[in-house]
């Protein structure tokens, strides 16, 4: 078990006086067998009314609608958990999902559409021709091996460079350029999946110790008959265990930014933001 200290602070400092829209915050991390929430204290300036809700994929999400006008708009998540996953690859995969391909139990694919539908049609064509190194009709391979090749070729054989610009690349964006985000990464690994008829979700969070000053991450959710949703990261090509702390989980890897709204101002001068993101591991 691991104690970690998350301290999550984003600022935006307006040219002028501006009307702040209601805000979505997804700053909570998501509580389960393996992850324990000890405290969490959530600071934001200028006056506000803050409500929690549950979105369809049970993240916790805080709604922060503003009372007055402001130049500037702090956002300030300070939180102590603890983390169980010391064993990633301690799981089981069904006996019939334990070799690809596979098709999944009926029942079980009318819940996974949604996770297995295609996020850009346009790339299918390039992806599979990509993918042929790993896997090729007729072939039969472990599973977990497949997807352990998948996910360290992207690990090694592209350019990591942590983008500011919102959204994500395509797939063939990704592949053209060899080079791209942690959310680009998982956005890859997860078409990947999906081009393969695995069900696979993206996912928000942080990481410990905290991979880029200012940073959150991003990595890839598989759906393993028997084992349940198991992370792969496409940065580092391991299996997410307990340096992993996940916030939001998601279909589409666009849809799930730590902090989202819109202002009205006279002008439409951009406001300047920060963001510093610190994880740091508390002593047992």
């Amino acid at each position: 078990m691991r104690r970690l200290q998350i301290n999550h602070v984003t600022v935006y400092q307006y040219a002028e006086t501006v009307t702040l829209q209601p805000h979505k915050l997804l700053l909570r991390p998501r509580e389960g067998k393996d992850i324990r929430i000890e405290s969490a204290k959530l600071t934001i300036l200028p006056a506000h009314h803050l409500q929690w809700q549950r979105d369809v994929y049970d993240n916790a999400v805080a709604w922060a609608s503003f009372t007055d006008p402001a130049k500037r708009l702090s956002i300030d998540s300070r939180l102590i958990l603890q983390h169980y996953d010391d064993q990633p690859l301690d799981f089981l995969v069904a006996d019939y999902a334990v070799r690809y391909p596979f098709q999944y139990d009926p029942a079980e694919r009318v819940d996974l559409g949604p996770y297995l539908s295609t996020l850009f049609e346009q790339d299918r064509p390039l992806l599979g021709l990509w993918l042929q190194q790993f896997w090729q009709i007729g072939q039969v391979v472990e599973t977990y091996l497949l997807l352990e090749w998948i996910n360290k070729a992207i690990a090694t054989g592209f350019s990591y460079q942590q983008r500011e610009e919102p959204g994500v690349q395509t797939p063939a964006t990704t592949l053209a350029k060899s080079s791209g985000s942690c959310r680009d990464f998982a956005t890859l690994f997860i078409e990947s999946c999906h081009h393969l008829g695995l069900a696979a979700r993206f996912v928000s969070g942080y990481l410990s110790p905290t991979q880029a000053p200012g940073a959150t991450h991003a990595w890839s959710e598989v759906y393993l008959p028997g084992a349940g949703w198991k992370g792969f990261d496409s940065v580092s090509g391991n299996v997410v265990g307990n340096d992993h702390i996940a916030v939001a989980v998601t279909r589409h890897p666009e849809s799930v930014p730590p902090v989202a709204g819109s202002f009205l101002a006279a002008t439409t001068q951009s406001p300047i933001m920060s963001v510093m993101v610190e994880v740091a591991e508390i002593p047992l």
